[in-house]
């Protein structure tokens, strides 16, 4: 019987030989081309969409992120972008590129001013995305997200800045309600450079995420997400499914800020807080996806490790 010789592996070169389509970034037509094609093969089914990078800092391949986003609002119906920022800071951003802020506001300087804001690209993406809103004949508005863990000044963020904007929508439906929980929650949050310093990240000893302030908070999380499903179908009424739905989203955000808070203090467990922060990410991606369904498809670009299948090493 004769026996087939097994195919020998492809190399790096023939690879890219046989499945790489050809671009030039400098040339629209040739770059549109190329992003059509790969549409094509994705095929309409695809409400999420990732782009990965190897490392953060380069220039270049956010140039390319940009020009992928542009093709794919103009041409295949993506209506969002979501990079690898913290989902507090993005709603600042998010309100910028619709209009609700201006360039001087404090939220959009200090976006701007650091991180990812000093980039370029980064702020070329919202302004362009700002200039597509503006237009009247755009019906659909673009929005930005982060999905990253929420940072604050060195560290992990007080899981304040997250409650607040939980808060902050009860406080428009029942101010009675929402006084009560603030200030439950306020006693028990404190100083928030306490829950935010640079050194807990590596001492466990520096972190009060296993304090009694800290576990009298995860309960008093639990009791603000607990009203707010208890009471969905008054508050939906009364405000919309969307502004609802992000209130929930954020109050059970900071039970898992909490949870990572407390990982950050238990020694040895640095890396169960990094599996709860890969758990805030791809919920973080869900909800976004929900809030654009019906309007349209997601981008999302991250290094690569936060994309990929499987667990990350």
């Amino acid at each position: 019987m004769a026996v087939t010789p097994l195919a020998s592996p492809l190399t790096l070169d023939d690879w890219l030989t046989r499945d790489a389509i050809p671009f030039d970034i400098d040339s629209p037509d040739t770059f549109d081309a190329a992003v059509d094609l790969v549409m094509s093969s994705v095929g309409e089914s695809v409400d999420l969409l990732g782009f990965g990078e190897a490392l953060h800092g380069s220039e270049e391949i956010l140039i390319l992120r940009n020009r992928l986003f542009q093709r794919l609002v103009e041409a295949h119906g993506y209506s969002a972008v979501v990079i690898e920022v913290t989902s507090p800071q993005a709603r600042a951003m998010n309100d910028y590129v619709l209009g609700r802020r201006e360039a001087a506001d404090p939220a959009v300087q200090g976006w701007f001013g650091a991180g990812f804001g000093l980039l370029d690209a980064n702020r070329e993406l919202l302004e362009w995305m700002r200039d597509y809103n503006s237009d009247p004949a755009h019906k659909v508005k673009l929005h930005f997200y982060g999905f990253d863990l929420p940072l604050g000044q060195g560290g992990l963020a007080s899981p304040g800045r997250v409650l607040d904007i939980a808060l902050d929508y009860l406080t428009a439906l029942d101010g009675g309600s929402a006084l009560a929980h603030r200030e439950r929650i306020g006693s028990l949050v404190g100083d928030p450079a306490e829950w935010e310093r640079a050194a807990a990240m590596f001492d466990p000893s520096q972190s009060i995420g296993l304090s009694p302030s800290a576990a009298e908070l995860r309960i008093a999380t639990l009791d603000l997400v607990t009203e707010l499903r208890i009471r969905r179908p008054e508050l939906v009424a009364n405000s919309d499914v969307l502004g609802y739905a992000e209130a929930v989203h954020h109050a059970e955000l900071a039970r898992k800020l909490l949870d990572a808070h407390a990982a950050l203090a238990t020694p040895g467990a640095y890396a169960r807080m990094l599996g709860v922060r890969d758990l805030i990410m791809a919920e973080n991606l869900q909800h976004f996806v929900e809030l654009e369904r019906g309007r349209g498809r997601v981008l999302v670009f991250a290094a690569t490790g936060h994309l990929k299948r499987g667990k990350a090493q």
